[in-house]
């Protein structure tokens, strides 16, 4: 590779848990314990923040603050949302850590094309010492891994970028592609400005496990995947693939580019 030096990876939905499943039945449980009534729609639209963040973000949806009487939730409170979203998500964690199709394949592939590894996520240090272990059983155990708790705070701000880059030690950001499957995601790579890749299939955006998402139609497939392009790309991607596998070709394809100076960050 002549221009590109490191590709930084998110965890659930883009190497790991197909679909991103694990938080999802977390959050709406907990809520549900609360009384209040929430969506998958209002479930997965802030994924990729750290958690207490995404409990923050929901809490401000209008269709979740009128269930509280228009009144604001106390920080204290919100603490122990988190906690109780946390005992939830401990319980079935590890069911949710095998890396996605094709991802082992694709990241041994980039690491031979002579690309440094980092990784960010929303989940937190107790949460990753989990995960990783059960991705490690199956051929997936990045050296880098950073937390809105290393830095102060998650997505979408660029720090977990950054700590990840300093990690790695490549230099300037934009020698450094950032892959994820949210709109947060996408506003972290934007923010530390890297060049930022979106993934459809297997991501929170999506939505959908393997198995409900070889029982659409192709007509339901391709308007759904339509979708997600369209708000990865509004949220600041500069390319979207269809999955993990397309990666490394994608890679060469830019890193060719770059180095022929056809393209600008």
């Amino acid at each position: 590779m002549k221009y590109l030096q490191g590709v930084l990876f998110d965890w659930a939905g883009t190497t790991v848990d197909y679909g991103c499943m694990a938080p999802v039945g977390s959050f709406m449980d907990m809520f549900a314990e609360k009384g209040i009534q929430v969506s998958m729609e209002e479930t997965r639209q802030p994924m990729g923040m750290a958690k207490i963040d995404h409990i923050r973000t929901m809490l401000e949806m209008p269709g979740i603050y009128s269930q509280l009487g228009n009144q604001k939730i106390s920080e204290k409170d919100i603490t122990e949302m988190n906690e109780r979203f946390e005992q939830l998500l401990f319980k079935n964690l590890a069911d949710y850590a095998d890396p996605v199709p094709g991802a082992v394949a694709a990241v041994e592939e980039i690491i031979d094309m002579d690309l440094k590894i980092g990784t960010t996520t929303g989940y937190t240090r107790d949460m990753m010492k989990i995960v990783q272990a059960g991705a490690a059983e199956k051929g997936y155990a990045p050296d880098i891994v950073i937390t809105a708790e290393d830095v102060g705070a998650g997505r979408p701000f660029p720090w977990m970028a950054y700590a990840a880059a300093m990690k790695m030690g490549v230099y300037p950001m934009n020698r450094i592609v950032k892959v994820g499957d949210t709109v947060m995601d996408m506003k972290e790579g934007r923010n530390a400005g890297a060049w930022t890749v979106g993934l459809v299939y297997g991501s929170s955006e999506f939505g959908l496990t393997q198995t409900e998402t070889k029982q659409l139609s192709e007509q339901d497939r391709l308007s759904r995947a339509a979708e997600v392009r369209k708000r990865l790309i509004e949220a600041g991607a500069h390319h979207v693939l269809d999955t993990i596998a397309d990666l490394p070709a994608y890679l060469k394809e830019l890193d060719h580019q770059l180095s022929q100076q056809e393209v600008l960050v």
